[in-house]
């Protein structure tokens, strides 16, 4: 019988991964800090959009019709409770006993659940005064008034007593007014404080003669969900903005309490505020320690050495990039390679008098986008621009509504996907008139065109002017112009790059069933991917297929991984690596032996239910040879990691490596690699 991980709890463990670079000694303080942070943040997102639907799997599974497991969901739930537990109980000793006391050698003081030194009461009471008082909004708890707490915003219950009365009083902690912490320097050292300990000092100012009896921290994570109807016939646009507005009104997902909060406060706060049925989860004094990262520390030995970007040694600024690519395909490597060669392929094709024509596909755009600057460029400049806006890409939907609105403005195309199919691909296209003819230049990458994410994301760009890929590209923007899903009577044969709803799944299953005669025949049978999720259970049983037919399999998923390694008989040739460092690991890279002719495909696509079935995918292949080598270096380079990598376990554990050489960090070594082979 085939085994899986459940998804759920596979994401937990890469948090728990996340969590461990936080307890990495060799890592530099601020960084280390810093990962503590990701993993706040991490854990949020899960609370908002994973616990949720174990709580609606687990409701569904409790009706006689449903063909759920109520009590596997109950068990998951206690397993995914119980591994929080641990990861947060891990978290304060990280912090406590390793990061705090490495603060101090720095002469820098994190005051945690600490009183605050009479040296300082001054200066936090002028800020409380001057700064912080008026942002404050007290509000009494009681039967006859309704409060509702903003989803992942800090409270203070205050206890109190006032004459004969004893309250109950919400107060809002206004870390998104103010910076969650405050820093002050007395006696040559720095000493910080959380916006929560400026404001409890200073509550006497607040309620005046009141008596003060206790006063603790919540707050309230609610579902992150989107209510959109299958079918719209309305503004896309019109219909999320309106849904945006509602996101943070979700139903609570998880009750976060500060652990000495007595019973009977607890209770009346839940009755108070209506909370149905919430997670409840006993907390520290602080929440929401995502805010670590704008920790008020510098100095150049507590962060990673800077690793400047390069430059690809085959452009130059003499000559018009298109007639680079025109000689020969070019690949970037970000953050190891500069995204300036991306952003010029735009600025010079806004402003080509040749060019006339620019499609795109935006998922998640930048701020301060100078891609979409250059499109409204082009635009203005009298180019048909035709922009295809995932508005569905979660928490960037209102950026991507407001630069949708200025790329209209300036003429435009804006094209959105129907409701239920997301665009996830990242696929660029460039038409430009030469005398007679038409000539194609494009980018197909793994990562989106998104010059922010692309100094902390490793992704992959292709720049290529082969017509038989651009022209099949072509064709995908000609469908996705028509705003329809995809049917028998639209289908498209993709030859060359593989689209998910058109070819990307039974193209890959014929690449492992390849690999599989390959291994049959004792011929040499490999698969290498690396991708980012690893779910969908018809592309699992394949590989386990492959494994038990004696292909070996390499695979480097960075977060939720449900196929199980290592199981005698069915897996026993699949290894699983996960690998986290400085950068967030994003591309996706297949490889398939071929029996010594490797064949290498990039792009969008984990194997993820979501992507295979709800989703536009673009993967591609590597023709280039000199690129296609150059992969399958970069990707070597990280299944000889042995310092950062982690391996997957049949137990969902990640367990490190056993050293057998010298120690290889792959980023590292991938960037080293990188700038000697390409340095101008």
């Amino acid at each position: 019988m085939l085994q899986y991980f459940n998804r759920d709890l596979s994401w937990l463990t890469f948090n728990q991964r996340v969590l461990e670079e936080a307890a990495n000694h060799a890592a530099p303080l601020i960084e280390r800090i810093r990962f503590l942070s990701i993993y706040s943040s991490n854990l949020d997102e899960f609370y908002r959009v994973r616990m949720p639907v174990l709580r609606a799997l687990q409701k569904i599974g409790e009706k006689k019709s449903s063909d759920i497991d109520s009590a596997k969901q109950a068990d998951i739930l206690q397993q995914a409770s119980a591994m929080i537990l641990a990861q947060q109980q891990h978290f304060g000793e990280i912090l406590t006993t390793q990061l705090i006391p490495l603060l101090r050698k720095e002469k820098v003081n994190l005051l945690y659940n600490q009183p605050l030194p009479q040296a300082l009461h001054e200066d936090v009471s002028n800020y409380f005064l001057s700064e912080v008082l008026a942002f404050l909004q007290p509000f009494a708890l009681d039967e006859k008034h309704d409060f509702f707490p903003e989803n992942n915003k800090l409270y203070f219950l205050v206890e109190l007593t006032e004459g004969k009365d004893d309250k109950l009083v919400l107060l809002n902690i206004p870390s998104d007014n103010l910076p969650r912490f405050f820093s002050v320097k007395a006696g040559g050292e720095q000493y910080i404080l959380f916006l929560d300990d400026v404001i409890r000092f200073n509550l006497g100012k607040l309620f005046g003669k009141a008596e003060i009896k206790n006063c603790y921290s919540f707050k309230i994570t609610r579902d992150a969900e989107l209510d959109l109807k299958d079918e719209y016939s309305g503004d896309l646009s019109e219909q999320i903005e309106k849904q945006l507005n509602k996101r943070d009104l979700g139903y609570a997902t998880r009750f976060l309490y500060q652990a000495d909060m007595p019973l009977r406060i607890l209770d009346s706060l839940g009755t108070y505020l209506n909370l149905n049925k919430p997670t409840a989860v006993e907390g520290g004094r602080y929440h929401n320690l995502k805010d670590l990262f704008a920790l008020p520390v510098s100095g150049d030995k507590l962060v990673y050495q800077k690793w400047p970007a390069g430059k690809l040694a085959d452009v130059s600024t003499e000559e018009p990039l298109a007639d680079v690519i025109g000689k020969k395909d070019l690949l970037v490597s970000t953050p190891y390679q500069s995204y300036d060669t991306i952003l010029r392929f735009f600025n010079e094709a806004a402003n080509n008098p040749d060019v006339t024509e620019i499609n795109v596909t935006l998922y998640r755009v930048a701020s301060d986008s100078k891609i979409v600057n250059a499109l409204i460029s082009a635009a203005k400049n009298g180019k048909k621009v035709r922009v295809v806006v995932e508005l569905k890409a979660r928490f960037d939907e209102a950026n991507n509504i407001k630069w949708a609105k200025k790329m209209m403005a300036a003429g435009v195309d804006i094209i959105y996907s129907v409701t239920a199919l997301k665009v996830h691909a990242k696929i660029a296209l460039v038409k430009t008139k030469k005398g007679n003819r038409i000539a194609y230049s494009g980018l197909l990458a793994t990562g989106n065109f998104n010059e922010g994410t692309a100094k902390f994301y490793t992704d992959h760009i292709l720049l290529t002017t082969n017509h038989k890929l651009l022209r099949e590209v072509e064709l995908l923007f000609i469908f996705l112009a028509k705003r329809v899903k995809p049917s028998a009577d639209n289908h498209i044969k993709f030859k060359h790059i593989l689209v998910a709803q058109f070819n990307l799944q039974t193209r890959f299953v014929e690449l492992i069933d390849r690999e599989i005669a390959f291994a049959k025949q004792s011929q040499p049978a490999s698969i290498i991917i690396k991708m980012n999720n690893l779910e969908e259970q018809e592309m699992i049983k394949k590989l386990y297929e492959a494994s038990q037919a004696g292909v070996k399999v390499s695979l480097i998923v960075r977060g939720i991984c449900c196929l199980v390694p290592g199981v005698k008989g069915m897996s026993e040739n699949i290894t699983i690596r996960r690998i986290v460092d400085r950068f967030l690991e994003h591309p996706r890279v297949f490889i398939f032996g071929n029996n010594g002719d490797k064949e290498v495909f990039m792009g969008s696509a984990d194997w993820m239910n979501r992507n295979i079935y709800h989703r536009i995918e673009v993967c591609f292949p590597v023709y280039d040879q000199a690129i296609l080598a150059q992969i399958s270096e970069l990707i070597q380079f990280q299944l000889n990691d042995n310092v950062q990598a982690v391996f997957i376990d049949e137990h969902l554990n990640n367990t490190k490596p056993e050293s057998d050489g010298s120690p290889v960090r792959s980023q590292e070594a991938i960037y080293r690699h990188l700038t000697n082979r390409n340095a101008v």
